[in-house]
């Protein structure tokens, strides 16, 4: 029986975010406003037909896949890389004198300025909508962050890691994961994410802090030719 993390966009769009999801039986996304992933029921032409469907010329499909796909010519393959997703309860940091506050929607343009500064993963104006997310400020400014994304079954992704890089080295992403991590344990959910493969700094913090990688997915970025 398939793992529900073997598709976690699939998984996370026909569960607990059903109703956050665009589609049918053969291909479901988020709202591009909220992010840019996608999966289909399997690889067939209908299927990449009714994605198809789904998006503006200039809008993308972002797909998390435990095989590489195959796109028929009326896509154009942007990017088509692996990434980690590890597992695992993350430890908690002392915050060393720094507050964590709930970020919310009159936080947007500072998460959207910070995270493209930091380019943690895609993050658009209702991205905060798909979980909670936490940051620190420091003088006023949003200097770090970290928050929820996809939900499949039991499981609670970790995603917008990012701290400023004039605030690195002051342990502040290894606070906010440790209580993103700590929220997420509370509900009786498993935190889990997601890095690409190529990213090992990243990958050896995680692993410090309590991940282990579970699998290799592929993560193949798709726009209408």
């Amino acid at each position: 029986m398939p793992h529900p993390l073997d598709r976690p966009i699939w998984t996370a769009l026909t569960t607990r975010q059903l109703a956050l999801a665009e589609g049918s039986g053969l291909a479901w996304r988020y709202p591009a406003a909220i992010a840019p992933f996608a999966d289909l029921a399997d690889m067939s032409p209908a299927n990449f037909a009714a994605l198809g469907a789904m998006m503006s010329g200039t809008e993308i499909a972002v797909l998390f896949t435990p095989e590489a796909v195959v796109a028929p010519p009326e896509f154009k393959v942007v990017l088509a890389d692996t990434g980690e997703q590890m597992i695992g309860t993350l430890a908690e940091a002392p915050a060393g004198g720094v507050d964590i506050i709930r970020l919310g929607v009159n936080d947007v343009p500072d998460m959207i300025e910070l995270t493209s500064l930091t380019k943690p993963g895609p993050f658009s104006q209702r991205t905060h909508e798909l979980g909670s997310f936490l940051g620190i400020r420091v003088d006023g400014q949003l200097v770090a962050m970290a928050g929820e994304r996809m939900k499949p079954a039991e499981y609670t992704e970790i995603t917008a890691v990012c701290v400023h890089p004039s605030h690195r080295g002051r342990g502040y992403g290894q606070v906010l994961l440790g209580e993103v991590s700590r929220q997420i344990r509370a509900r009786g959910e498993v935190p889990f994410l997601h890095v690409f493969t190529s990213n090992h700094s990243a990958i050896a913090l995680y692993r410090r802090q309590g991940m282990d990688i579970r699998c290799r997915l592929h993560v193949t970025v798709l726009r209408k030719a």
